[in-house]
């Protein structure tokens, strides 16, 4: 991990001359902070405020400011009680899971939470009818192991599961497992839910506008202390350009997910502080058997044409780890012994045998967002480079990230697609038991030999053996062309030098902790 931070020598806050400094008249600042305000450029919005529906890893920092989980974690992303203060089995054999509930937790709108809404939330919610013309939530998909969930009393609730879910502790504090108001949201509908939407979280959301903002109070009544901040806006800015642009002219606070070249120069700029971080999110090519990429030769060659170090040292400062296999370094899931090389000679014997090389190179179609995550599109025209100089043709297109999963569910993902899979947990089942079992909704290269390797894996209690199982699992879909993992996902965050920033080692921003000068 590395910080840069070239703090000025006169420290902000600590007279004019160092307000000048900025760039910003003292009376906006004085004001500003007098009323605990913060303005955050983030690249992402909510495909909607329905925190069960979609399992999108970019905007889990923003339900995780309007909505709790069972669980949650510590900075080194440790497990860390939340609205459960105990948990654990209650048989021998991993069918029944139990939770014990604060007392003192209510909603946004004074009502208390209890394990009723908890039931709500994983079972009953999963489970309604779609619809027409509507979509299953993705919790449907998430937790279809559970049988019933046993409201015991108001702070208990016990999980009976119809197999054994290993990760289910592990998805208690991952994306989509949010505990929404039962009585709120059966009273006034989704779609209303969905535009006033009320958790139980640090902040309460009291403006939104589709694509530009959302504004952010805090909650004075958390169970886990209202935040230092009262008032954070979001400005949802998808371009890059334009986020390095508002941080440095002071427009907002911070700036997350900015050009790494951009936010190594604005380190050196008086009054900012940069940090760039490897986290546990990966990122890889999803791949299909579409087109050229249907031979096992053609997608092994693309993987060992790559020059992940290259790339890590061109665009991410050297931050953005390599990996082999789609899971991060030092995680559970990781064969640190297995290394996948970078091989041009390989990869031109591999297309040669398909009839294909520099001279009659093979044709395919590759997607990437651009802006999403940093140095994204970049360091896709990186590897279209890399693939020219040996035989494959990539035609590049721009893939918008609020699309991406209905693309992927409906199967029209082109062969490759650059894309940055976040696991927050670290668990290995949510990196390749959700990448690459064939019967998951979010697989993209589907294949049956790949089944026998996972799917055992899933109702796996034995933890050794089930860890075991997923690094040979991991290196397997990795030897036979079945996946492209690039590198640890980087995390670029700028900021005022008065904002302090707690940083967590899966990249989640969570303002609930910071505090402003």
């Amino acid at each position: 991990m590395t910080d840069i931070d070239r703090r000025s020598l006169l420290k902000l806050g600590a007279g004019a001359s160092a307000l000048a400094a900025l760039g910003v008249p003292t009376q906006v600042l004085a004001q500003a902070a007098a009323q605990g305000q913060l303005t955050i450029a983030f690249p992402s919005d909510v495909p909607t405020w329905d925190p069960n529906a979609r399992s999108l890893a970019a905007v889990q920092s923003l339900y995780k400011c309007i909505f709790d989980q069972p669980l949650t974690q510590n900075p080194d992303i440790t497990v860390k009680p939340a609205l459960v203060t105990k948990w654990g089995y209650v048989d021998d054999k991993g069918l029944a899971l139990a939770f014990d509930f604060r007392s003192d937790v209510t909603f946004h709108d004074g009502s208390p939470l209890t394990a009723a809404d908890f039931r709500y939330s994983f079972f009953d919610r999963p489970r309604a009818p779609v619809p027409e013309g509507g979509r299953k939530l993705d919790t449907s998909f998430i937790w279809r192991k559970i049988k019933d969930i046993e409201v015991a009393s108001p702070t208990r609730a016990i999980i009976h599961f119809t197999d054994p879910m290993p990760s289910a502790v592990a998805w208690m504090y991952f994306l989509t497992s949010y505990v929404v108001p039962k009585a709120y949201l059966e009273k006034v509908g989704l779609d209303e839910f969905q535009k006033k939407p009320i958790g139980s979280g640090p902040f309460k959301l009291v403006e939104y506008q589709q694509g530009a903002r959302a504004v952010l109070e805090a909650n004075p009544k958390y169970f886990d202390g209202a935040p230092k901040i009262g008032r954070v806006t979001i400005e949802f800015v998808r371009d890059p350009t334009a986020r390095v642009a508002a941080i440095e002219s002071r427009r907002v606070d911070c700036a997350i997910d900015v050009p790494v070249r951009e936010a190594i120069r604005l380190g050196t700029v008086q009054g900012l502080t940069t940090s760039i971080d490897a986290i546990s999110d990966i990122t890889l090519l999803q791949i299909t058997k579409n087109g050229g990429f249907a031979d096992d030769r053609v997608r092994l060659a693309a993987h060992h044409a790559i020059n992940k170090e290259a790339i890590s040292k061109a665009l991410f400062g050297g931050a953005a780890k390599p990996i082999s296999v789609p899971a991060a370094h030092g995680t559970s899931g990781y064969p640190e012994d297995f290394n996948f090389p970078f091989s041009e000679e390989k990869a031109v014997a591999l297309l040669k045998e398909v009839g294909h090389g520099p001279q009659n190179p093979i044709s395919i179609k590759f997607a990437s967002p651009n802006g999403a995550f940093p140095n994204d599109f970049d360091a896709a025209r990186a590897i279209v480079a890399m693939w020219k100089k040996v035989g494959i043709n990539a035609e590049l297109e721009t893939i918008e990230l609020s699309t991406y999963q209905e693309r992927l569910r409906a199967g029209t993902l082109p062969e490759a697609t650059y894309f940055s899979w976040g696991n927050a947990a670290g668990d290995p089942e949510l990196y390749g038991g959700y990448l690459l079992d064939p019967k998951s909704i979010f697989s993209a290269f589907k294949t049956d030999d790949l089944a026998p390797k996972f799917q055992p894996l899933l109702v796996e209690m034995d933890e050794k053996k089930r860890l075991d199982g997923y690094k040979a699992a991991h290196r397997y879909a990795a030897e036979k062309g079945y996946t492209i993992p690039l590198y640890q996902t980087v995390k670029t965050t700028v900021h005022v030098n008065t904002l302090k920033v707690t940083k967590y080692d899966n990249g989640l921003t969570l303002p609930q902790g910071w505090t402003k000068a």
